[in-house]
């Protein structure tokens, strides 16, 4: 087992990391830009070194002042956590060079599905069922075009080096294609230095659905279940949940174990999450996969009641896993909210000072946050302030106690989304889990959702 970890991040992450870490009886190192010297995460790790400015290229994806600040804490491992540097096989590789632990996959496997089009072809090789599609790159509109011909409109434009939305272009016509690759393809290059883009069949309808995979470093795979994250708005999650609503025991059971054969394919190790599509005749396709613990990964934490960010340093000091497929059970139903310090109507940015905050409580409820009062929401950072998570027995109980929690809590002095969620939480399609990852633009659309997220705009606290 590992001595002493650092936490290449911050925020609610860097403190997640280093519970489990406490728990593990492994000392630990915060790194924090000089605008985070009063976060949480550096108060409460063992130590703590300050690596830069507040711009992120200057401190939390700087390399050798993360790498300077290990060596001269004697840190034998590097957590990443998720974003910054947790996905960048060139970092991984220079950890290992450095004979430090980089708790995560090998960084071949995080260079292989890092590269969109080439996890696509890993894929395919290894039995992942995938939308039609051009099989590399797509060099020009010419040629884009004469795919979508063939597979057929509405298509996809995607940039092969990202994701969360950049570099992606849905093209319903052909005379529209040009434009769209075009702005597609800069996008691409502004997000991540590569304007390489390929391209793909669209699913009107289509719901997010999640494969959790655990892995050893002896070849043993299991898979934790799904989660549902088709709540999106310009394809950054807002709410999840486990088990989803739409899958059948027979549909999970498959999508697991596609997984997991997949996984033994490749060799993977350490956790991991593959990405489906999910279209309205109950059929998956591989869409990309995550090399990294994922932000939503408490719901799946409650239901299988394993604690995920513990299982991965374990795993990572060359632990073997204890459990068997037979061996998980999924019980009860859990939703996280992400709560966003931003306008709940324009989902715009809203950094400011916190001047009172006070969280919910009570049976089955969990709050992962680093904010505080009197703690200021800073503008170089993600704004993402907690994660407010529910279990319960069942899904209609947890939705009622989810909407309990969110009217207790109390965030003053900047706007968050918590009347959004209010209003999510009461949408019909959201109560009969029957909704899709169109569900936050349908709900600001129509009579009934803005009547609803005013109402809860005034009265959140």
């Amino acid at each position: 087992m590992f001595k002493k970890v650092l936490i290449a991040n911050r925020g609610e992450i860097a403190l997640r990391v280093i519970r489990a870490c406490r728990e593990l009886g492994i000392a630990t190192v915060a790194v924090h830009s000089t605008a985070d010297a009063n976060a949480l995460h550096v108060r409460f790790a063992d130590e703590s070194v300050c690596i830069g400015p507040p711009p992120s290229k200057e401190s939390y994806l700087n390399i050798p002042q993360l790498l300077s600040a290990a060596e001269i804490t004697r840190a034998d491992a590097i957590h990443p956590g998720y974003g910054f540097l947790s996905e960048n096989a060139e970092f991984a590789k220079v950890c290992r060079d450095c004979k430090i632990h980089f708790i995560g996959p090998r960084p071949e496997m995080i260079s292989l599905m890092g590269n969109k089009v080439r996890a696509r072809n890993a894929a395919r090789e290894a039995g992942l069922p995938l939308l039609p599609g051009s099989i590399g790159t797509v060099k020009d509109p010419k040629e884009a075009e004469a795919f979508a011909r063939e597979i057929g409109f509405p298509v996809i434009l995607k940039a092969a080096a990202g994701g969360g939305g950049k570099g992606m272009k849905i093209v319903r016509e052909p005379h529209a294609l040009a434009q769209a690759f075009s702005t597609a393809a800069a996008e691409a290059v502004a997000s991540f230095g590569n304007g390489d883009l390929y391209i793909e069949r669209y699913v009107e309808k289509p719901r997010h659905i999640e494969i959790q995979v655990v892995a050893d470093e002896h070849g043993r795979i299991i898979h934790l279940g799904e989660r549902e994250c088709s709540v999106q708005r310009r394809h950054q999650k807002l709410i999840e949940e486990s088990p989803s609503p739409a899958l059948t025991p027979e549909l999970r059971q498959q999508m697991g174990e596609v997984s997991i054969r997949a996984m033994e394919k490749l060799g993977y190790n350490n956790v991991g999450t593959i990405e489906y599509l999910l279209d309205e005749n109950g059929r998956f396709y591989f869409m990309e996969m995550n090399t990294r613990i994922q932000v939503e990964h408490p719901v799946t934490e409650l239901v299988t009641g394993i604690d995920l960010v513990r299982e991965q340093i374990k795993l990572s000091s060359g632990e073997p896993l204890q459990r068997k497929q037979e061996d998980i059970q999924m019980r009860g139903h859990a939703i996280e909210c992400r709560v966003n310090a931003e306008d709940p109507v324009t989902f715009a940015p809203w950094p400011g000072k916190i001047t009172a905050y006070s969280v919910p409580g009570g049976y089955g409820v969990r709050v992962d946050s680093s904010a505080y009062e009197n703690y200021t929401v800073l503008p170089y950072y993600d704004s993402l302030l907690a994660k407010l998570i529910v279990y319960a027995e069942d899904r209609p109980t947890a939705i009622r106690r989810m909407q309990r929690a969110l009217g207790e809590y109390v965030v003053q002095g900047i706007r968050t989304n918590i009347p959004f969620h209010r209003a999510a939480m009461a949408e019909d399609s959201f109560v009969e889990g029957n909704y899709d990852t169109r569900f936050v633009e349908r709900l600001l659309a129509s009579e009934t959702g803005t009547h609803r997220l005013k109402k809860a705009i005034e009265e959140t606290p």
